[in-house]
């Protein structure tokens, strides 16, 4: 009975995020209230409060639910443990295949595409969303931090002195990549995501001095 119960707790908790998500990008997070998630939902106000906190908590869920698995592919793609372990990769070849994967996860998953867009175009970072930008800035420090080690593991890997500090190269690549998503998410047909994105990550990284990367496939159509 306890598991059943914990199960059907979990079920709710998920309506009530693919509620808030569907509203989210329809009405913007600021015009849409707890009651109009719990009406979605099939589910009653108090237990929105059972499981969140308030709206923030609620959307950090929602992102957590498309963002954390990705951003686990990324630490993946870039432990040095892999190194010990005879992973034939370098540093290099890791930060490509995980900004890749990334974008390649935008296109093809419409459930990330449309935690991606509340996430750029439908939040406004007023008081009652301060938790929101909180994690948002935490996020992006955790990428810069990832991707400014891996660059200085690359570089010493091969023995390559970067025309800049990797700190401010991986702030330039955050920012390619951050802008490339969302003029992607304004207009999808404008151009491939990933195709374009391959492009501009491997011109990127020549132009720090690094190796270019294999040719990959055409990007699928967004599903």
């Amino acid at each position: 009975m306890a598991r059943r119960t914990k199960e059907e707790a979990m079920a709710t908790r998920h309506r009530l995020l693919d509620a808030a998500e569907h509203l989210f990008q329809a009405q913007g997070v600021s015009r849409t209230s707890l009651q109009d998630i719990a009406r979605r939902a099939g589910a009653t106000r108090g237990a929105v409060y059972w499981h969140f906190k308030d709206k923030a908590d609620l959307f950090n869920a929602m992102m957590e639910r498309v963002t954390l698995p990705m951003e686990n592919s990324f630490n993946h793609e870039n432990n040095p443990q892999q190194q010990l372990d005879g992973d034939p990769l370098n540093s290099m070849d890791r930060i490509r295949l995980s900004t890749i994967n990334a974008l390649r996860q935008i296109v093809t998953d419409a459930q990330t595409r449309r935690v991606f867009e509340v996430a750029t175009q439908k939040v406004e970072y007023v008081e009652e969303l301060q938790a929101v930008r909180l994690r948002h800035l935490a996020v992006r420090g955790g990428f810069l931090s990832g991707i400014q080690q891996g660059m200085e593991t690359a570089a010493g890997q091969m023995r390559l002195k970067l025309p800049v500090p990797a700190s401010a190269a991986a702030q330039g690549l955050h920012a390619m990549i951050d802008g490339l998503i969302q003029n992607w998410l304004l207009d999808p047909e404008a151009f491939d995501l990933l195709g374009v994105g391959q492009h501009a990550i491997d011109i990127y990284l020549r132009g720090l001095g690094f190796p270019g990367s294999q040719p990959t496939p055409s990007s699928p159509k967004p599903a």
